[in-house]
């Protein structure tokens, strides 16, 4: 499926993808299934998309920085993982925390895709971040987070 088609809008002078045609179903993570370049860079693009406090469309430089992701063989489970990493360090922070401002570029987690090369996180404890992003921690006052969770 297009990039556009699944938010409702189709670039001037194309036709939407018929449904079953466009981009396949990317693999899970540590599946040893191939993904081309033009998928890992939307399937990055859009989980950054949709991501709390980041822009509604991604710029140039952020395809560009995923697709440098992709040539250098960072795998999208560590992607997706730092995206979890990071939403999660920002969401459960102290009540009496200044605010943070919004997210204005994919280069945002490049420290945290680089920490998490280094040092592969524990499955479970991603999995974990990503069940307490859903349902909030409403004994500290964190309230669920709406949209979408890589």
């Amino acid at each position: 499926m297009d990039r556009g088609a699944h938010r409702g809008w189709v670039r001037q002078g194309q036709a939407a993808p018929a449904a079953g045609q466009g981009r396949s179903a990317e693999p899970e993570p540590g599946s040893t299934e191939a993904v081309t370049a033009r998928q890992y860079v939307a399937a990055v693009l859009d989980c950054y998309t949709a991501l709390p406090d980041t822009p509604i469309r991604a710029r140039k430089n952020d395809r560009c920085l995923a697709a440098r992701l992709q040539e250098q063989g960072v795998p999208l489970g560590i992607v997706r993982a730092a995206f979890v990493l990071v939403t999660s360090r920002r969401r459960f922070r102290p009540s009496d925390a200044d605010p943070l401002g919004p997210i204005r570029s994919l280069h945002y987690f490049v420290p945290v895709i680089e920490e998490l090369r280094r040092t592969p996180p524990d499955p479970v404890y991603v999995e974990l971040l990503r069940s307490r992003l859903r349902t909030g921690f409403p004994q500290l006052g964190v309230p669920q987070l709406t949209g979408t969770i890589p």
